[in-house]
């Protein structure tokens, strides 16, 4: 494993010349100058829809086809497994119409407190419409733990839906066990990767259906899900009657936007280069972000500390396994009042409740949510110096 070199990562990404620290990148991150040049090549070179006639018809079939094997490598599936679409929440919802299909009134599907809303609402809403029953797992207020779900699974357990990390406290379930659990009970699981795919390793194989955002790792803005190409055969989504039956395809609804998955696929190769060594993208890939991996929880382990020495600072979420991702606020401060005030200083940590409404509720942080500072790889220690500094400078009082 190679050592991992911020200084050198730092100087791909053009957004830092304006000198801001972000600890925004949970919300999606700065992009690199190779995707940048990615989608502007492909924007100006000649396109046509997807075929093998012509150059343009075959650059477009490249493109797809590089972007498929690409996000394949980092999810550690089958490139005819990987389905594109708008947005991770389009996608769901593309996907939770469909399997509703399947269900009939007295079939059961879990959702938890702990994720975003884009992996609960759809579900929701889905089961409402099949007549099918809505069951919650819950999450421990005090430990951001997710609850055991062996007391929810059923026999008429469809499908379970969990976050692979939460974008608002970090905390990152046991989702391979969740999925043993699941599949006992022959049950599907949809695991929403979108925060933690850009921080860690991913084999996404365990999970039925694995969805993640290619802007929250330097790429531009789509979705993305992986799935078993056996399993996609089995479904069946409303399309358009031309539209080819082949899978992946059949759930992808259009043309697809080239420039964006040729901004994917530099992504992707990014990554591979962080660091990582190996023979293949896919070992580049793995040993890249464990390296990312220790760099980011160094980072979070030194803010954690500092942010939790400030009088009347509060912070939540402490699970034993995290992603690098802080939610806090500040007595006698509303959070809106201190993101300006670090923003004001040049430091970038947003607040509110980034969507994921249940869990928020659940810990009562009410509609203006709390401070969120998430790193990012081409974070360094001079970012959580300058944020501590800030936020000293605020009055925090006990």
């Amino acid at each position: 494993m190679s050592a991992f070199d911020v200084i050198a990562v730092r100087k791909q990404f053009p957004a830092l010349d304006e000198g801001a620290a972000h600890f925004d990148g949970p919300g999606g991150s700065q992009t690199p100058q190779p995707v940048a040049d990615a989608v502007a090549k492909t924007l100006t070179a000649a396109l046509a829809n997807r075929g093998r006639l012509t150059a343009a018809e075959r650059r477009a079939d490249g493109i797809v086809a590089g972007a498929r094997a690409a996000m394949a490598d980092l999810l550690g599936t089958a490139a005819n497994g990987i389905v594109f679409g708008r947005s991770m929440t389009q996608l769901t919802y593309d996907f939770s119409r469909t399997l509703a299909k399947t269900w009939t009134a007295g079939d059961e599907v879990i959702v938890t407190r702990l994720d975003h809303d884009a992996n609960v609402r759809p579900w929701v809403q889905a089961a409402e419409a099949a007549g099918a029953t809505i069951k919650w797992l819950g999450f421990d207020p005090e430990t951001s733990e997710l609850d055991d779900i062996a007391p929810l699974l059923t026999d008429r357990t469809r499908l379970v839906a969990v976050t692979a990390a939460s974008n608002l406290l970090g905390t990152r379930p046991d989702t391979q066990r969740i999925a043993d659990q699941v599949h006992a009970a022959g049950a599907l699981i949809y695991v929403d990767g979108v925060h933690l795919t850009a921080h860690a390793p991913i084999d996404a194989r365990y999970a039925d259906f694995y969805v993640c955002s290619p802007y929250k790792f330097f790429g531009p803005h789509l979705g993305v899900l992986t799935a078993a190409p056996e399993l996609l055969e089995t479904l069946t989504p409303d399309k358009l009657l031309p539209s080819t039956d082949a899978v992946p395809e059949r759930f992808e609804f259009g043309t697809l936007p080239y420039e964006l998955l040729a901004g994917t696929t530099a992504a992707v190769d990014f990554i591979a280069g962080l660091g990582g060594s190996g023979s293949t993208r896919r070992e580049r890939l793995a040993d890249s972000l464990r390296l990312v991996e220790e760099h980011e929880d160094a980072l979070r382990d030194d803010l954690e500390a500092r942010l939790a020495a400030i009088p009347g600072v509060t912070l939540y979420g402490h699970a034993a396994h995290r992603t690098p991702t802080l939610l806090f606020t500040v007595d006698g401060h509303a959070p809106a009042e201190v993101a300006g005030h670090l923003a004001a200083a040049g430091v970038n940590a947003p607040a509110g409740s980034f969507y994921a409404y249940e869990p928020a509720k659940l810990l009562g942080l009410g509609p203006e949510g709390a401070v969120r500072a998430g790193l990012a790889p081409y974070n360094d220690q001079s970012d959580v110096d300058r944020l501590i500094t800030a936020l000293t400078t605020l009055g925090a009082t006990n």
